[in-house]
């Protein structure tokens, strides 16, 4: 009696702060949008949104929804979305994103039947969203936790999913386990986690609708795995013939943080091949970055449209990646990867370079991720704090002898290995 007295006067103070914060979000977020793409492409989106539901969703449907802030979690999502699709074909999709970074370069996605941003998080939008959208099932990506969505929800009784959770104690949830944050999460129906100690976590806010299954992302980095792309231009810079291996780093996801940090090895090691697949790549950038080398660098770009003759591409040493979609399949050309990202915001997908059979080199900012220490514990993640700590490394991997290069190739691999099968639990559970 305590317990449903205290939450009712929890929610007469948490629920009016919380969606005033939201309503001031979205107006800061017009605001922004005035001066600022990113936040004018999300203002826009937000008002088609009833528009492109009720294009696509209708009265009738039998709706699965899936939401991702962006697109990591995106692809993360994406094994479960497609096993939905194929096991059960009677049901649409529909595919949320908060982000323009995922609604952008996701909108055609031909695995749902409708892709739109999720509304700001108020009573109303939230409301007037679940109406037209009337789903059967809802799932969250990862750390899509909201909490106007979540109570609504779980009001109209829609069974509510949030898969590949990681959690660390750090996290506002637990520093506080009586604070509104932490009973946001009982909500949820149940809740897929990526590891015991997440789960232990949730245990103390007295969460027990919680399964240990593992990170989907590992399932989707074996499916990319066997769809690979051949890239030509990569085989001819590559360039290995019968009578000559020659040795390559792939920098993926790769910041200017990141390049401090491996640059400098490059320019003294003129006999090891580097391909870049830069995280950003306007022109400013392209160029400056290019002006940083001592040996021949060509664009992917040049290649495909000819400026490049074949000689040049096989006589350089670095190749720059200036277009989308190709580094997951650009690891396969190569001997080691560098995943960018630990010396900044924090690391970008390793299990996509990793599942190749190559050793990982990363930066320190990887506490957030499992796989990072998981990897380095098994030895096929190599994590880095410093240039001179990337220069003894790449004296080991990047050296004629490949002994060590092989023995992590080959621990990275396996680990990506024993880590799937995520994606069929949580189906399993969700539709028993």
């Amino acid at each position: 009696m305590h317990t449903i007295a205290s939450d009712a006067g929890r929610q007469i103070f948490e629920a009016p702060l919380y969606s005033a914060g939201i309503a001031l979000y979205r107006f800061g977020v017009r605001i922004a949008g005035l001066h600022n793409e990113k936040a004018k492409k999300l203002d826009e989106g937000q008002r088609h949104i009833k528009d492109h539901l009720a294009e696509h969703i209708k009265p009738g449907d039998r709706v699965v929804w899936v939401h991702a802030a962006s697109l990591g979690e995106f692809e993360q999502g994406r094994p479960l979305i497609e096993k939905i699709k194929h096991e059960h074909p009677e049901y649409k999709i529909l595919l949320t994103f908060f982000s323009p970074s995922g609604y952008e370069v996701r909108k055609n996605y031909a695995g749902a039947d409708c892709v739109c941003y999720l509304p700001f998080d108020t009573p109303h939008r939230v409301k007037r969203f679940i109406d037209l959208a009337h789903p059967e099932i809802a799932i969250f990506v990862k750390y899509e936790i909201w909490r106007n969505y979540l109570h609504e929800l779980n009001k109209r009784h829609i069974p509510t999913y949030l898969i590949s959770a990681a959690f660390r104690p750090d996290q506002f949830f637990f520093r506080h386990p009586g604070s509104w944050y932490g009973q946001w999460l009982k909500w949820y129906t149940h809740i897929f986690v990526q590891d015991e100690g997440s789960r232990q976590l949730l245990r103390g806010l007295k969460i027990e609708d919680v399964d240990v299954c593992g990170d989907t992302r590992f399932d989707r980095v074996s499916d990319i795995r066997a769809m690979q792309k051949v890239i030509p231009e990569l085989e001819a810079f590559v360039n290995n013939t019968a009578e000559r291996k020659n040795r390559v780093m792939m920098a993926g996801s790769s910041w200017e943080a990141d390049e401090d940090i491996y640059i400098p090895w490059f320019n003294e090691h003129s006999d090891v091949k580097l391909v870049i697949a830069p995280h950003e790549f306007d022109s400013h950038r392209l160029e400056k970055l290019r002006q940083r080398f001592r040996n021949g660098v060509v664009l992917l770009s040049e290649i495909k449209n000819g400026k490049t003759s074949t000689e040049d591409v096989r006589e350089a040493q670095v190749l720059i990646i200036d277009c989308f979609g190709l580094l997951s399949s650009a690891y396969a050309y190569c001997d080691v990867a560098y995943v960018g990202g630990g010396f900044g915001a924090g690391l970008h997908n390793i299990n996509e370079a990793a599942v190749y059979d190559i050793p990982v080199i990363y930066g320190p900012n990887n506490k957030k991720f499992i796989e990072a220490r998981e990897m380095a514990e098994c030895g096929g993640g190599v994590p880095i704090a410093s240039a001179s700590d990337f220069e003894t490394a790449a004296n080991l991997l990047l050296g004629e002898d490949d002994k060590e290069r092989r023995l992590k190739g080959d621990a990275a691999g396996k680990y990506i290995r024993s880590k799937l099968g995520a994606t069929q639990k949580i189906y399993d559970f969700i539709f028993r």
